[in-house]
């Protein structure tokens, strides 16, 4: 427990406004160790990918205890901080978030994502009712005494057009992020934000370390530690990365490009 305190009080450490932490996301144990062999300074899973790769759709169809034995084998494999894409927190009720939050800090977790976007529902969470699932969260977190890095995500942005996203927009992003801070966050999360100037007005109003997500249109992370972001992911994007490339080689395979060694 020592050790996972300690890894949780280093994670929050290396978000640095302006100085953002890059998080490649990984899927399994294998992928964590490849992030870690080339400097990786933090581990974070993607629901999409750990999903996917395990022949799940993404949005918590795949099983719990399937999700928790596969964050402890990341833990197990790499001597870096590790987080859980969480989603939703497999629950809507307080009283089973609060069970289940238990349950990834004994798999070895440090941190997770948690987002608003109602799954397997429509729409996110009014702010009142997500602020208080994350108070849940902290609570129960606040019971192992590990210092649990919440990264509140928000929805706002990611549920419709980029093209689309107008000051209003901007304003309630600003308003959750307040009240999510107040509940108990310890970060904030904005994926498919990809205006400049929205972006550097969410990271000059929020209390929290803001996280970008690598997106088209998106700036590039010069530019977003200069607008004061301080932790920038690559979402599924490591993953499609990957499955691409093994694509292509399975493709020369089969089709006799490649000899055989």
């Amino acid at each position: 427990m020592t050790d996972q305190i300690e890894k949780a009080h280093e994670f929050g450490a290396l978000h640095i406004k302006g100085e953002p932490v890059i998080i490649f996301n990984v899927w399994d144990a294998g992928t964590a160790k490849a992030a870690a062999d080339v400097g990786a300074k933090a581990i974070a899973t993607g629901s999409y990918a750990v999903a996917t790769a395990n022949g799940f759709e993404d949005g918590e169809t795949m099983p719990l205890e399937l999700v928790l034995a596969n964050v402890e084998r990341i833990v197990g494999a790499v001597d870096l901080p590790v987080s859980l894409d969480f989603e939703g927190g497999y629950g809507r009720e307080q009283d089973k978030l609060a069970a289940n939050i238990t349950k990834v800090i004994e798999a070895g977790a440090i941190g997770i994502n948690f987002e608003d976007r109602i799954v397997a529902g429509e729409g996110i969470y009014c702010v009142e009712e997500q602020a208080a699932r994350i108070g849940a969260i902290r609570g129960a977190a606040d019971e192992t005494s590990v210092p649990l890095f919440i990264n509140a995500r928000t929805d706002i942005f990611l549920s419709r057009d980029t093209s689309t996203h107008t000051e209003e927009h901007l304003k309630e992003s600003i308003e959750r992020v307040h009240a999510y801070a107040e509940a108990g966050a310890t970060g904030f999360f904005a994926p498919a934000l990809v205006n400049p100037d929205f972006i550097g007005k969410l990271c000059a109003e929020s209390p929290l370390p803001v996280n970008i997500l690598v997106w088209p249109g998106a700036p590039g992370s010069k530019e977003l530690a200069d607008l004061g972001v301080a932790r920038i992911s690559y979402g599924g994007g490591s993953y499609r990365t990957a499955i691409n490339a093994f694509k292509d080689a399975a493709k020369n395979a089969v089709d006799w490009k490649v000899a055989t060694p």
